[in-house]
């Protein structure tokens, strides 16, 4: 029997989740809750399905996003998410043929790129992703970092951190979080809408989402703006008349660096709280130096994360921001044809212009290799060293990485 590949109407919809729920193992049904509520927010244009006669045995969607690149610019981009394959139809390009879909529709929206959040790192290179920035988590022992445990915020006259409730969240968090991801350090960050706010706050949600009402602590500066949120929660574990809680951090963000230390150190202080799990965290995070010990905070992850799928080569490059002044032709292969060719990048301090030439390649690459090159990550001297890159220029991998590097690395803190 053909198998069929469609995007999805109202009527398809419980089918369609409960195969994406039994392809990520959560069980093969779906409660008439759980689907009410996620009807609000699936875009069925942008959801696609696989069908062995009337069985659902593939699923992929997208939605829209914006993506902080160097610099502090946004650019918008097709996130895709929910990508499933049944085990009993794998193999047979089902994923493929959903993936071309979605690219092309977002290469005729004029999307800079495609993004996602890859569970297994072999899939998707051959659809043109790179790793563009990776996540660590850390585990902190409190009682080693150092710090007084008798914290009550900070000095008089530098702020202050205050508990605040689910509707305060919801009133003050988006704006400050839209200040924090348009700093220039900040590529990879992405938008948060009132949905996720209201997800994050439990005001949307649905019973069988495992939701556990957070914390929330905010951190103010001397004059009363916020600059800094951090949501946690926390089991309850005694041994011999001895606490040994872990507080599990869900977010934390700061718009300065005062805020960041001013909530760590308040996470590392409360009473009876003996370990704290960061959370995702970028892999330069400032927190193991904020500790006057920094092997109290002991590395538990550090993978791959958010992957790019550029698709407007121009767009993207003069997008972001170069430090230094240099020119550039690249040369790069995509075997889906949707960005493939040579251009010219002239970039410095004062922006960048990128064009489309005839000229010769002076570095030839894959685009999923750009995809990792773009926000700063990756190097094109390693890539050149793993044979992934090219150079027909002598020392143009290096000019690729004086302009390509940023003084902060990239990072996502959230899955999609």
């Amino acid at each position: 029997m053909t198998l069929d590949i469609r995007t999805l109407s109202p009527d398809d919809l419980p089918a369609w989740l409960r195969a994406v729920a039994t392809g990520f193992l959560r069980g093969p049904e779906v409660s008439e809750e759980e689907l009410k509520v996620r009807r609000e927010f699936i875009d069925l244009d942008r959801t696609q399905g696989a069908y062995d006669g009337a069985r659902c045995v593939g699923t992929f969607r997208t939605m829209p996003q914006q993506l902080t690149v160097p610099g502090g610019a946004a650019l918008p981009s097709c996130a895709v998410t929910n990508v499933t394959v049944s085990a009993t139809h794998r193999r047979r390009g089902l994923l493929t043929r959903m993936m071309a879909n979605a690219l092309g529709a977002a290469k005729d929206r004029g999307d800079a790129f495609a993004s996602l959040i890859s569970a297994e790192y072999p899939i998707y290179g051959r659809y043109g992703f790179g790793p563009a920035a990776w996540t660590c988590e850390y585990e902190v022992e409190a009682v080693r970092t150092g710090l007084d445990r008798r914290y009550a915020g900070p000095p008089e006259g530098e702020g202050g951190v205050e508990l605040i409730d689910a509707a305060d969240v919801r009133r003050l968090a988006p704006e400050l979080y839209e200040r924090f991801r348009a700093q220039p350090h900040r590529q990879g960050v992405i938008d948060r809408n009132t949905l996720w706010w209201q997800q994050a706050t439990g005001e949307w949600r649905h019973p069988e989402d495992g939701y556990v009402a957070p914390f929330h602590v905010l951190y103010r500066d001397a004059g009363g703006v916020p600059q800094g949120l951090a949501a946690y929660t926390s089991d309850d574990v005694w041994h011999d008349k001895l606490p040994h809680n872990t507080a599990t951090v869900r977010y934390l963000f700061g718009t300065t660096t005062a805020a960041e230390r001013a909530l760590w150190h308040y996470l590392l202080s409360v009473d009876w709280v003996t370990t704290v799990r960061t959370g995702h965290r970028a892999p330069d995070d400032v927190l193991p130096l904020l500790l006057p010990d920094p092997r109290a905070a002991r590395l538990r992850t550090h993978a791959d994360f958010l992957w790019l799928r550029p698709l407007d080569v121009p767009r993207m490059l003069e997008a972001r921001t170069y430090t230094v002044p240099g020119s550039l032709v690249l040369g790069l292969g995509d075997t889906a044809g949707l960005a493939d060719g040579r251009y010219r990048l002239e970039a410095g301090p004062d922006g960048a212009r990128c064009t489309r030439t005839r000229d010769d390649a002076e570095l030839t690459l894959d685009i999923g290799e750009l995809g990792a090159l773009y926000l700063g990550d990756e190097t094109a001297t390693r890539l050149l060293a793993l044979g992934r890159v090219t150079e027909h220029r002598a020392g143009a991998a290096a000019t690729a990485d004086a302009l390509f590097r940023t003084a902060r690395r990239p990072w996502c803190p959230d899955i999609f």
